[in-house]
């Protein structure tokens, strides 16, 4: 104990670093605990969106867009959802829009405004467009 004492007076920056990672784990942990968004595999998103009639929703850029998406998915960037600018998912208000970004990092929020928004059943794809190319699933660029 001593020494960790020792060694965080002496790397009193990289103490504060730590410190402040830590912090911002546990408040991330403690968010998604408490948030209401559902999280769903590649897999469960697929069987989610077919059998009820869903649809994917990628908010990556449009460049991201163009090179390559899952067939079918709607795309509006996460600053038009922000911005309320919806009219695009009207018909998806009680169905399930499944939220997609490359890493699955930034779809929590936008999952989050689509729910205030009105639509009830937004969720998130966990992984993102990335864990859609690792489970080797289609993808398209039309």
């Amino acid at each position: 104990m001593e020494q960790l004492i020792e060694f965080a007076g002496d790397h009193y920056l990289m103490s504060l670093l730590w410190v402040g990672l830590l912090l911002a784990l546990v408040v991330t942990l403690v968010q998604s605990k408490l948030s209401n968004v559902k999280t769903y595999t590649p897999q469960q998103a697929t069987l989610l969106v077919n059998r009820q009639d869903g649809a994917f929703l990628d908010i990556r850029s449009v460049e991201e867009y163009r090179k390559a998406h899952i067939q079918g998915a709607i795309h509006l960037t996460a600053e038009r959802v922000k911005n309320n600018d919806t009219a695009s998912l009207e018909k998806f208000k009680d169905a399930p829009i499944v939220v997609v970004c490359a890493t699955g990092l930034t779809s929590k929020a936008v999952a989050a405004q689509l729910q205030k928004a009105g639509f009830s059943q937004a969720a998130v794809m966990q992984g993102g467009i990335s864990a859609w190319q690792s489970a080797s699933f289609p993808m398209t660029k039309k």
